[in-house]
């Protein structure tokens, strides 16, 4: 397994480095296949921000499933244990999912459904290039993520979000082929939104 340390606006120490690959070697013990992690390290240089100074964030590339964690503490050290703990945790929960669903004594909560009216988008009033880049006046995207996914169930989407640490999770049902979404709501819910794209002409 292959540990990949880099810094957005900060150069990681060798003993970070060194640290980080220590930490994070044992990750395979829970069974999930894992040919690399990704560390990265972010500093914020506010003093008001004192206690979250620096921030870690752990992305796990294999196999598997998507599986990411982040903390942020007072230096990077605190931070990648905090990171690798929450990490060794949904490592943990995975495991004891896919445990338990093989020998059929538990099928894991299905999310509750919502099924709100379609949302149908209007026309744009403005001239839209034949391209794929548009960019016109309006709301700036100043992130954007491509995603290589599988069709999946409510229940996999579900767990999916959870190991990602999301409060949202995009994917297309295998049920409807309908592009879906799943979310977090107060205490355990959580929430189905559906997109219709059958709307006549």
């Amino acid at each position: 397994m292959q540990v990949i340390v880099r810094g957005r606006g900060v150069d990681p120490s060798a003993k970070f480095r060194e640290a980080a690959a220590e930490r994070l070697a044992r990750l395979d013990r829970f069974g999930v296949p894992v040919d690399s992690v990704d560390v990265e390290v972010t500093l914020e240089h506010n003093p008001r921000q004192a206690d979250r100074a620096a921030k870690v964030e752990l992305s796990l590339r294999g196999a598997g499933p998507a599986i990411r964690a982040e903390a942020a503490a007072r230096d990077k050290g605190e931070a990648l244990e905090k990171a690798a703990d929450h990490l060794e945790q949904r490592l943990r929960r995975h495991s004891e999912r896919r445990r338990v669903t093989k020998t059929g004594k538990h099928v894991p909560v299905v999310a509750a459904e919502a099924t709100p009216a379609p949302v149908v988008a209007a026309e744009p009033d403005y001239p839209v290039p034949e391209d794929d880049a548009v960019y016109v006046t309006g709301p700036v995207v100043v992130r954007e993520k491509t995603h290589v996914s599988r069709p999946m169930s409510v229940a996999d989407a579900v767990d999916e979000m959870e190991l990602v640490d999301h409060d949202f999770f995009l994917f297309l049902d295998t049920a409807t082929k309908q592009p879906s979404v799943v979310y977090r709501r107060r205490g355990y819910d959580y929430g189905l939104i559906r997109l219709d794209t059958s709307v006549a002409d």
